[in-house]
C-alpha cells in the first residue's frame, strides 16, 4: 500500500516556492542602472555616496563637537520617507593599492632603487596589513518609477554631498559601474578572491544576455545558523545590542581599526516628528499610570508612597527627558539597526575575529549578538543596496545616533607619481603624496636641530629622482647634500673663494615666456647692488636709472648676437658704469671693484659647470660672510634661468632652500624669496624651504606669505615658542600639537592642503640610501635618530 504524501503547510509551501536556487538570486535587487540608481525592489530606489574621512581623532574638544554638532545635523536632514545607510567596509588592500611606483631602470643606480623599493615593500607590509577602509552612504526613496525616482535622488544627492562638504569631508555619488564594483568586492573576499578582479561593461549585457548579478555574485554561497560561505570565503553576522545608559564616540572608531577584513553597517530610518512625540507622550502616560498603581499599592501595604520601584523611577525620568528632547531641542528619533559581518579565510579566524569584535563591544558596555537562523538577511543588508532585511531596531535620537561619527584620521594613500613621506601615526599605513596635485604644491620643512628636517628632505630628493623625471635643484649652505648628489650622478658645485667652479651672475635666459628677459635680469642685478651697498637706505632712485640703463648696454651684443661667448660678466657691467657721467655710476663701480678685480673675484668668471644636469648640488659653505648671501642670491637667479628652460619643455622643477632662514634675514634676498613663493608654480617649480627658525617666516607680513603660500608642510619637533606661534597660525589642536612635542627624530605633522596627518617615518639605516642620507656619524644627536631601531 502507497504512503500518502506528506502534506505540506502554507508556509513551508510559500518557502519551496519562492526557494532560492542561484547565487544571483540571492543578491537582493532588481535592476542597476548606467547612472548609479539602483531598483531594490518594485516602488524602492536607491544611490550610493563615497566620502573622504576627516580628522576627528586628533581633532580639539571644541572641534570634535562641532563635528558632532554638524553631523547631528546631517542625520535630522533624513525624514520619515528617506532611509539611509551607513556601511564601512575593512578590506585588505588590492596590489593596485598598496603597489611601489617606482619604475625599473638599468642604469648606475640600481642598488638604490632596489634598497628604495625594499624598503617601500617593507613599510607597506606594516601598513596594519594592508587594510583599506571605505565610507559610503546609501539613501533611497519611495517611487512609482524610475524616472521620478531619478528626480528625487538626484535632489537628496546634492544635499547630501554639500552637507558633507560642510563636514569637511569631500564626496560624491557612484555610478552604476562603480556601484557594482563596490557589490563585488563585497562579495568576493579573501586572498583567492582578490585575484578575481571585477570586468564589466555595459556593453557586455547585450552581447552575453546576463543581468548585471552574473557579474557580481560569487561562486555560491552557503548559509548555516551561525555563519555562512561566500566563494572560499567564510563569514558571520551580528547586530549590535546597545545597553549603554551613554554611548562612546570611540566605539566605532575601535571597531573599524580592528586588524581584520569585515562591514560595518548603520541602517537609521528616521521617525515621523509627530508620531514619535504622541507615542513618547502615550509612554509618559503609562508610567505615569503606573506609578500611581505603585503608589497605591504601597498606601495598602502601609509603605512610604513616595518610595518607588527603582526602574520605574529611571524609565520615567529618562521618557521625560525624551520627550523635552523631541519637543525643545532641535533632536528627532531615529530607528537605528547596527550590524557587523566578520569574514576569514577559516573558521577558527573568523571565530577570533568575532571574539576581538565582541570585547571592543562590551568595553562600552555593548553586545555583539550573532544573528541566529538570519545569516543570509545580516549578510545582504550589510551589502551598500539600502536594503535592510533585519527587524532589530534600537531607538535614539539625533544626538545619540550621531555619537557614531563616522569620521577617524585622514589617510593619504595617493597613485601615481606619488612620494612617501612615512606612515600615519594613528592607522600605520603608508603616507604616499603628490605634490603637484595640490593647488600650490610649495613647502616647508621645520624642525629643530637634531629633529630629522634634512633626512627628509633627502629622502624627498631621492624619490623624485627615482620616481620621475623631474630636474632637482639644491642650494646648500653647510655642504650636507654633496655626497648625495655624487651618487645619484648629479652636478656637485663646490662655490668658494679658492674653489674652481664658476657661476657667472651674468647669464640670461631670453626664455621667458612674457617677460621681458632684460627687465627680469635688470631686476636681479637691482638686488645685487643693493646688497653688496649694504645700509639703510638701499640704493637711490638715480642710481636705479643707472643701472638699469647699464644692463641693457652690456647685454645688447648678446642680444644681438646670441652666442654663449657673447653673455657679459660682472666686469663688463663694471666698466659700462666707469663710462657714464653721474657720479653715481662712479660710486656703484667702486662698490663693485672687490667682486671684479678684488680678493672677492670669484663671480667675475664665465659659468664652467653643468648646469643643465638633472641634479645640481649648489655647495656655498666656504664663501665666507661676505659672500654667502650675495652666493645665495645668484643662485636663485640661476634657479630661474633653469625653471625658465624647463617650462618651456613641460618639466618640473624642484628647489630645495636648506637653512631658508638665512635667506629671509636680508631684504633682498627675502624678496627674491617671496617671488619664488609666489610665482614658481607657474613656471613649474616645486621649491621647498627647510629651516629651523619659525619666528624668520613670520617677521614680517610679507614674508608670513611665504608660510600662507605653503599647502605642504612637514612639521617636526619644534621649540616651545615655536610651537605656540604654529598653533595659532595653522589652527593645530592641543592634541596635533603633542606630535611635535619632544617627538622622536622623523616623527612630526604632515600638512597637506586642508589634511593634517601625524606621521612617523622610521628608515631602514642597514642600507646604502640611510648613509647617504644620514652623513653624520651614527648615534649622533642630528636627525638621523630617526632611523630604525
Amino acid at each position: 500500500m502507497a504512503k500518502p504524501k506528506r502534506q505540506l503547510s502554507k508556509r513551508a509551501r510559500s518557502r519551496q516556492k519562492h526557494k532560492v536556487q542561484t547565487a544571483q538570486q540571492t543578491i537582493p535587487y532588481v535592476q542597476m542602472y548606467k547612472d548609479g540608481v539602483c531598483k531594490v525592489q518594485e516602488g524602492y530606489f536607491t544611490k550610493t555616496i563615497a566620502y573622504e574621512d576627516i580628522n576627528y581623532s586628533v581633532a580639539s574638544q571644541d572641534d570634535q563637537n562641532a563635528i558632532l554638532d554638524g553631523y547631528g545635523s546631517f542625520l535630522n536632514y533624513f525624514d520619515a520617507n528617506l532611509p539611509c545607510q551607513f556601511i564601512f567596509p575593512n578590506r585588505r588592500a588590492q596590489e593596485r593599492g598598496y603597489s611601489v611606483n617606482i619604475p625599473g631602470a638599468d642604469d648606475h643606480f640600481n642598488s638604490i632603487r632596489g634598497e628604495f623599493k625594499k624598503m617601500l615593500k617593507r613599510q607597506i607590509a606594516r601598513s596594519n596589513n594592508g587594510i583599506l577602509r571605505s565610507r559610503y552612504t546609501t539613501f533611497g526613496v519611495y517611487a512609482d518609477d524610475v524616472s521620478v525616482a531619478r528626480q528625487r535622488l538626484d535632489r537628496v544627492e546634492s544635499d547630501i554631498i554639500g552637507n558633507y562638504k560642510k563636514l569637511g569631508s569631500g564626496a560624491y555619488a557612484l555610478n552604476g559601474r562603480e556601484r557594482l564594483e563596490l557589490l563585488h568586492s563585497q562579495l568576493h573576499l579573501g586572498v583567492g578572491a582578490r585575484q578575481e578582479k571585477f570586468s564589466f561593461e555595459w556593453s557586455q549585457i547585450p552581447q552575453t544576455g546576463m543581468t548585471t548579478k552574473d557579474f557580481i555574485a560569487p561562486t555560491s554561497f552557503e548559509f548555516k545558523p551561525r555563519m555562512f560561505r561566500t566563494g572560499k570565503t567564510w563569514g558571520a553576522t551580528s547586530y549590535l545590542q546597545i545597553m549603554a545608559s551613554e554611548l562612546s564616540d570611540k566605539l566605532l572608531r575601535d571597531l573599524l581599526e580592528m586588524d581584520a577584513e569585515m562591514t560595518v553597517a548603520i541602517h537609521v530610518q528616521a521617525v515621523d516628528q509627530v508620531a514619535a512625540i504622541k507615542k513618547i507622550k502615550r509612554k509618559v502616560s503609562d508610567i505615569a499610570k503606573m506609578k500611581i498603581d505603585a503608589q497605591k499599592q504601597a498606601v495598602r501595604a502601609g509603605y512610604d508612597m513616595d518610595i518607588l520601584p527603582p526602574d520605574l523611577v529611571t524609565y520615567s525620568k529618562d521618557a521625560e527627558n525624551l520627550l523635552e528632547d523631541l519637543q525643545s531641542r532641535n533632536e528627532r528619533l531615529f530607528l537605528l539597526t547596527f550590524l557587523v559581518t566578520n569574514y576569514a579565510p577559516t573558521l577558527q579566524q573568523l571565530e577570533n575575529d568575532i571574539f576581538t569584535a565582541s570585547g571592543i563591544a562590551q568595553t562600552y558596555n555593548c553586545a555583539l549578538k550573532r544573528l541566529d537562523f538570519q545569516q543570509e538577511q545580516g549578510f545582504m543588508s550589510c551589502l551598500a543596496l539600502g536594503h535592510n532585511s533585519i527587524e532589530i531596531q534600537r531607538g535614539l535620537t539625533t544626538s545619540s545616533t550621531a555619537i557614531f561619527v563616522p569620521f577617524m584620521t585622514q589617510e593619504l594613500r595617493m597613485g601615481g607619481q606619488s612620494l612617501y613621506y612615512g606612515q600615519n601615526a594613528l592607522s600605520r599605513n603608508v603616507i604616499m603624496a603628490d605634490r603637484k596635485k595640490l593647488k600650490n604644491p610649495n613647502g616647508l620643512i621645520l624642525g629643530t636641530p637634531g629633529s630629522g628636517k634634512s633626512f627628509a628632505g633627502k629622502r624627498e630628493i631621492v624619490n623624485v629622482f627615482l620616481t620621475s623625471n623631474d630636474d632637482i635643484i639644491v642650494i646648500d649652505p653647510e655642504a650636507e647634500y654633496g655626497p648625495l648628489g655624487k651618487r645619484l650622478g648629479g652636478q656637485v658645485i663646490k662655490l668658494s673663494p679658492s674653489s674652481k667652479h664658476f657661476v657667472n651672475p651674468m647669464d640670461i635666459s631670453l626664455d621667458c615666456g612674457d617677460d621681458d628677459p632684460l627687465a627680469l635680469k635688470s631686476d636681479f642685478i637691482l638686488s645685487f647692488c643693493e646688497l653688496i651697498l649694504g645700509g639703510r637706505m638701499g640704493i637711490t632712485p638715480t642710481e636705479k636709472a643707472v643701472i638699469d640703463r647699464c644692463v641693457r648696454l652690456v647685454y645688447r651684443p648678446f642680444l644681438e648676437n646670441p652666442k654663449p661667448e657673447n653673455i657679459p660678466l660682472l666686469e663688463d657691467l663694471y666698466l659700462v658704469l666707469l663710462d657714464q657721467d653721474e657720479l653715481e655710476a662712479k660710486h656703484l663701480a667702486v662698490a663693485l671693484e672687490i667682486y671684479v678685480s678684488g680678493s672677492l673675484n670669484v663671480f667675475n668668471h664665465r659659468t664652467n659647470v653643468d648646469l643643465t644636469n638633472r641634479l645640481v648640488v649648489f655647495d656655498i659653505k666656504e664663501l665666507g660672510n661676505q659672500l654667502k648671501k650675495l652666493g645665495m642670491l645668484i643662485l636663485q637667479d640661476a634657479v630661474w634661468n633653469r625653471v625658465s628652460q624647463n617650462r618651456d619643455m613641460g618639466k618640473k622643477t624642484w628647489l630645495y632652500l636648506d637653512e631658508f632662514h638665512l635667506l629671509l634675514k636680508e631684504k633682498q634676498t627675502a624678496a627674491y624669496s617671496i617671488e619664488f613663493w609666489k610665482r614658481f608654480r607657474k613656471w613649474g617649480g616645486i621649491p621647498t624651504g627647510l629651516t629651523q627658525n619659525v619666528k624668520d617666516l613670520l617677521s614680517s607680513a610679507e614674508i608670513e606669505n611665504i608660510l600662507d603660500n605653503s599647502d605642504f608642510i612637514l612639521m617636526l619637533n619644534q621649540a616651545g615658542g615655536d610651537r605656540e606661534i604654529l598653533a595659532k597660525h595653522l589652527g593645530i589642536s592641543e592634541h596635533q600639537l603633542s606630535y611635535v612635542t619632544q617627538s622622536q627624530a622623523g616623527n612630526g605633522l604632515m600638512f597637506y592642503g586642508d589634511t593634517i596627518i601625524p606621521f612617523v617615518d622610521q628608515f631602514p639605516k642597514d642600507t646604502e640610501i640611510y648613509r647617504l642620507l644620514n652623513t653624520r656619524p651614527v648615534g649622533s644627536d642630528t636627525e638621523v635618530e630617526h632611523a630604525e631601531k
